[in-house]
């Protein structure tokens, strides 16, 4: 399913508390727009899922649903090292579909971390229903320690 005229046209309605995401790279800027929040428990990602974002069925990519996770993890990485780290294995369980018009959001959490590798998991729900559960390792870059990241999302 192609893109239509009016995904573009789509209001993100954003839920309380989420803003814009500015600070993504470029693939995952053309995938958006995405939001964040923090909460005293974490950060959250989110996102209006457009037609766009499917596949053929009218659901959303599992392609789509995995870069989205993968971001999730890489903040959840940064946030407890304040290191930029490269992804080295993600695993996937997809729960139920996210739809055109749906708020997908999620959130990620460090598992263990030890000087060169970090592991973790994510969330994806929209409203309470789990849409996917993520797990992943990854490489610390320690060359990169300390870099200074001014949003959550810097994936």
């Amino acid at each position: 399913m192609s893109s239509s005229a009016t995904d573009d046209n789509v209001s993100d309605n954003p839920p309380e508390g989420y803003v814009p995401s500015t600070t993504r790279g470029p693939y995952t800027t053309h995938n958006g727009p995405f939001y964040h929040k923090v909460t005293e428990d974490g950060f959250w990602h989110g996102v209006r899922i457009r037609q766009r974002h499917c596949n053929s069925r009218g659901i959303t990519h599992g392609g789509m649903l995995m870069a989205f996770a993968d971001g999730l993890l890489g903040t959840a990485v940064f946030r407890e090292t304040k290191t930029v780290a490269l992804t080295i294995r993600m695993n996937s369980d997809f729960l139920s579909s996210a739809r055109p018009g749906d708020w997908l959001e999620g959130t990620a959490r460090v598992t263990k971390a030890t000087r060169s590798v970090v592991f973790c998991e994510a969330e994806l729900f929209v409203g309470q229903r789990p849409v996917m559960k993520a797990t992943g390792v990854f490489k610390l870059m320690s060359r990169h320690k300390g870099l200074d990241a001014s949003e959550p999302a810097a994936s």
